[in-house]
C-alpha cells in the first residue's frame, strides 16, 4: 500500500471516530462501546447543557447500569432529563419527558419537568405557616398558595454535583435561612443511583440549624410509551391507597381523609388512567382531572412500601414505585398546553405525561392531623423512593 493511500485511510478512520464521539457523555460511560454509540442519539447533546445560570456552571451527567439502562441529569434544578429503559422488543425507550438543553429548561412555561423539588413539595395554603407561634410568609406562586417551594424553589437553582461512580450522582445544595421565606440554613443532599435491577433510586437527606419544614421529592413527568408518544390515558395504573385527601377549589386539602371506594380515585384495582377522568365529580373539576394526594396504605412488612404500578399500553414497560413516604401525588398532565418542545421535538400536549410524586401530604404545616413535616436542629431528614422498571 502506498504512503498516500495509507494516509487517506488513516484520515477516514480519525474522521469516523470524531463523528462517533459527538454524542457527548453517553459515549464515555462504562459498558459496551458499540451499544453506547448506537444509543447516544437517544440522549440529549451534552453541549446544550454546558451553560451558566446565576453565575454557576451547568452540565449533563449520564448514569448507566449493566443492562444499558441510562439516566441523564443536569445540575440545573437537579433535573432528570432522560431515562432510557428497555421495552418489550428490547429497544431502549425514553420514558421521561424533558427539554433539549439548559436554556430550554430556563425558558419553559412548565418549570418542574424532572426537577428535584424543595423546600416543600406541593402546596402550602395562603403562602404561610406558623412554627412555635411565629408566622412565616412565603411567595404565592399558585393562586393564593405557595407551590413547590415558591417562586425560586429548588427547580431553579444550580446544585453542586459529584459523580460517585458510573451509576451514582450526588447533588448538594445549601438553602440559606430566609430563602423563599423558610427558616433555617437547610443543607440538602440528594443521591440518584441506578441499580442493576433496573431501579432508579432516590435518597434524600437534609439538616437544619433552625426549626423548619421539609418535603422533598422529584417531579419527573413520565410516558412509558416514550416521550411525545401521545396520550397517557391508556396507561394502566394501580395505587396502593384506599384513601385520599380531597381538596378545595385552589387544590389545598380540606383536612379530611376520605375513602376512594365508589369514586374515580379508586385505583386499588388496575385501571386505565383515562377511564373515569371525565366523570362528573367535583374533585376532578377542581383539578381539571387528577392532581391529588393519595394516602398510601400502611406497609405491613419491612423496607419500602409498594406505592404504585403503571404499565405502558404500547411499550409493555412496567414501572413499580416503592417509597418510605406516606403519600403519593398523582398528576395526570391536566395543565400541559403544548407550549414547550420536548427533546425529540414533540410538543407537551394535554395529558401526554403523568407524575407520581412520593411525598408527605400537601399543606401539612397547616394541618395538625397530617403526618408532620417539621425538621428540628440536630435531626436528619432521610427518605428514599425507588422507581423500578420491567417489561410485561
Amino acid at each position: 500500500m502506498s504512503c498516500k493511500l495509507f494516509a487517506f485511510f488513516a484520515g477516514c478512520t480519525l474522521l469516523m471516530s470524531a463523528c462517533n464521539n459527538q454524542g457527548g457523555e453517553a459515549t464515555t460511560t462504562t459498558g459496551d462501546s458499540a451499544s453506547q454509540q448506537t444509543d447516544s442519539h437517544l440522549l440529549p447533546r451534552k453541549e446544550a447543557f454546558l451553560d451558566t445560570v446565576d453565575g454557576k456552571p451547568t452540565t449533563l451527567y449520564v448514569l448507566r447500569n449493566k443492562n444499558n439502562m441510562q439516566a441523564a441529569f443536569t445540575n440545573y434544578g437537579g433535573r432528570l432529563v432522560s431515562l432510557l429503559v428497555p421495552g418489550k422488543d428490547g429497544k431502549l425507550v425514553d420514558v421521561v419527558v424533558g427539554m433539549s438543553g439548559v436554556r430550554a429548561f430556563v425558558e419553559s412555561t412548565e418549570p418542574y419537568f424532572g426537577a428535584t423539588i424543595g423546600r416543600y413539595g406541593n402546596r402550602i395554603a395562603n403562602g404561610k405557616f406558623t412554627l412555635d407561634g411565629k408566622e412565616y410568609n412565603l411567595p404565592k406562586n399558585n393562586g393564593p398558595n405557595t407551590l413547590h417551594g415558591g417562586t425560586k424553589g429548588f427547580q431553579y437553582v444550580v446544585w453542586e454535583a459529584k459523580m460517585i461512580d458510573d451509576k451514582t450522582l450526588e447533588l448538594t445544595y445549601l438553602s440559606k435561612d430566609g430563602e423563599e421565606g423558610f427558616p433555617g440554613n437547610l443543607q440538602v443532599k440528594v443521591t440518584y443511583s441506578l441499580t442493576d435491577s433496573n431501579e432508579l433510586k432516590m435518597d434524600y437527606e437534609a439538616t437544619t440549624d433552625k426549626k423548619t419544614v421539609v418535603n422533598l421529592t422529584n417531579h419527573a413527568f413520565f410516558n412509558l410509551n416514550g416521550e411525545g408518544s401521545g396520550t397517557i390515558n391508556d396507561h394502566v395504573l394501580w395505587i396502593n391507597a384506599s384513601r385520599y385527601t380531597p381538596v378545595d377549589s385552589t387544590l389545598i386539602p380540606t383536612g379530611k381523609i376520605e375513602p376512594v371506594a365508589g369514586t374515580p380515585f379508586d385505583f386499588t384495582n388496575p385501571t386505565a388512567i383515562g377511564a373515569r377522568v371525565n366523570n362528573d365529580h367535583v374533585q376532578l373539576k377542581y383539578g381539571r382531572g387528577y392532581d391529588h394526594n393519595f394516602v398510601l396504605n400502611e406497609n405491613k412488612g419491612t423496607g419500602l412500601n409498594h406505592a404504585a404500578t403503571v404499565t405502558g399500553d404500547k411499550s409493555g414497560i412496567v414501572m413499580d414505585i416503592y417509597t418510605a413516604e406516606p403519600g403519593l401525588q398523582f398528576y395526570g398532565g391536566n395543565f400541559m398546553q403544548g407550549k414547550n418542545s420536548f427533546k425529540n421535538g414533540k410538543k407537551d400536549e394535554f395529558r401526554t405525561a403523568f407524575c407520581l410524586e412520593t411525598q408527605h401530604f400537601p399543606d401539612s404545616p397547616n394541618q395538625p392531623s397530617f403526618p408532620s413535616t417539621v425538621l428540628q436542629p440536630g435531626q436528619t431528614y432521610k427518605t428514599s423512593s425507588v422507581y423500578k422498571f420491567s417489561v410485561k
